[in-house]
């Protein structure tokens, strides 16, 4: 197969399959940027609408992928690359998948193009189309897979957002994204029950909003010691606000919420969790342990 880097062509050439919000914002940047687009989508227009700009509109996605070497995938969920890819020859192409998928759908999605004769490198994007082609926005990929493919076409990822290479196994990126993701859930949902608090009280939310800003930002490098205790299995090493004492004053949250007329819904589930390890270990440890109780 025929190695294209990015140091080989200026602008290195790709085919785009799929036009939603995220994948248009993708075209558009690509194309700003000069690279040769090929685009198809399964609603014709919003292929047709990138043709001013230069793209090349291809009148299916089999017809789309024989056009280029470098084939980047931003449909809507798995069984639509099964659909979108089921008349295409794969065979020496170089497959990067974008959509949002488990990691053991990634990793069966890399044997399935494999045995089609193509490279395949996985993609989990951290970013929302705003994001894309704004540097300053911080928006990334995260990458999994070949090392090749990521390598000979570093630059040309590079281009709508930065790039984080996670590993051969075709399933991490996906497992990152979703890792992170979890994570913002978790604080949404504390953010949530924060807003619910003060909603029927005076107090303004504009008010409220930049307390919850700072306090979080101040908590986050928590994340480094759990890290630190999982890795050493000192779940009491450098503990300030220890597992018993957190636990005893879970009733006031509780209480709080209730005589506030909140439903406790977003907090219970996590505060049964913390009294299950505490009955479990030792009340010095931290919160760190309720990582193993949730694997069983």
């Amino acid at each position: 197969m025929t190695q294209h880097t990015d140091s080989t062509y200026d602008k290195t050439p790709a085919t785009l399959l799929g036009l939603g919000a995220m994948g248009t914002a993708l075209a558009r940047t690509w194309l700003a940027a000069g690279h040769p687009l090929t685009v198809w989508n399964r609603t014709p227009a919003r292929a047709e609408a990138l043709s001013p700009e230069g793209a090349k509109v291809a009148a299916s996605a089999a017809d789309a992928v024989a056009a280029n070497t470098l084939i980047i995938i931003c449909l809507l969920d798995d069984d639509s690359v099964d659909e979108a890819l089921a008349g295409a020859d794969l065979a020496g192409k170089d497959v990067v998948n974008l959509i949002t998928s488990t990691p053991a759908q990634a990793r069966a999605r890399a044997e399935w193009v494999r045995a089609r004769g193509a490279r395949y490198l996985d993609g989990g994007i951290m970013a929302v189309p705003p994001m894309i082609g704004v540097p300053e926005a911080g928006g990334y990929v995260f990458y999994s897979g070949s090392r090749e493919v990521f390598d000979a076409y570093a630059s040309t990822l590079a281009v709508p957002a930065g790039t984080r290479y996670v590993g051969e196994d075709a399933g991490f990126a996906a497992l990152y994204d979703v890792a992170l993701l979890s994570a913002m859930y978790g604080m949404f949902a504390g953010v949530t029950h924060a807003f619910a608090l003060i909603r029927k009280e005076d107090v303004d939310p504009a008010a409220l909003a930049p307390l919850l800003q700072d306090w979080i930002t101040a908590m986050a490098p928590a994340v480094h010691q759990t890290a630190d205790h999982l890795n050493s299995g000192d779940y009491t090493d450098g503990v300030v606000s220890n597992l018993a004492m957190q636990v005893a004053g879970t009733p006031t949250f509780l209480t709080t919420a209730e005589q506030q007329g909140v439903n406790p819904e977003l907090l219970s589930p996590f505060f049964a969790l913390m009294r299950r390890t505490l009955e479990s270990g030792s009340g010095e440890e931290g919160t760190s342990r309720m990582v193993d109780l949730l694997l069983g």
